[in-house]
């Protein structure tokens, strides 16, 4: 695989993390596209294996160097292999000695986060318009009954800064449910 040549030219010919080895492949920092430069690092044939390794901390040392790069997408992924060596001191003394943007470092920190999903007692994935059944028999506050075990509530809305709660009808009132006393039916 080969480079462009605005990104050869970006580079010297060698790769963007490690500055060793000449550098044969185009690696685009996700979560962006690839059809632009900026998203983009020129990385050698053994910074790509080491990626795909588990036990190649002491190759990443050269970070140390890589972080300080003027480019975005290369303090990115710079920074996202080290934050994953972070409990490590040589790794842990990089990461606290660099001022790295903010945009620059959620982009990098991307790759680490997991989308929050509802889900119901026994650890099922719930939507929008699902139908639920009530495991517990539930006090519903600022009314005047008890919703019963087993009592099915249809058409849920989840909420969406909270993946522990959903929202649903029961005797035409529309109440907050905790997922954690649902089943999904």
């Amino acid at each position: 695989m080969s480079i462009s040549a605005k990104l050869n030219e970006r580079c010297g010919g060698l790769c963007e993390l490690c500055s060793t080895e000449e550098a044969t492949i185009e690696y685009t920092v996700s979560p962006r596209p690839d059809d632009a430069i900026e998203n983009q690092v020129a990385i050698c044939r053994i910074c790509a294996d080491a990626m795909e390794a588990t036990d190649k901390g002491f190759h990443w040392r050269c970070l140390e160097g890589s972080i300080w790069n003027t480019e975005p997408s290369v303090q990115s992924l710079s920074y996202r292999i080290l934050h994953q060596y972070k409990d490590e001191d040589w790794a842990s003394g990089t990461l606290s000695a660099v001022e790295i943007d903010e945009a620059v470092m959620q982009w990098a920190l991307s790759a680490f986060e997991v989308a929050e999903v509802h889900k119901d007692a026994f650890g099922n994935e719930l939507q929008n318009g699902d139908t639920v059944v009530l495991t517990k028999a539930l006090n519903v506050k600022g009314t005047s009954f008890t919703a019963a075990k087993g009592t099915i509530v249809k058409r849920i809305r989840l909420v969406p800064d909270n993946t522990e709660q959903i929202e649903g009808k029961i005797n035409e009132q529309t109440i907050v449910i905790l997922t954690k006393f649902v089943k999904k039916g």
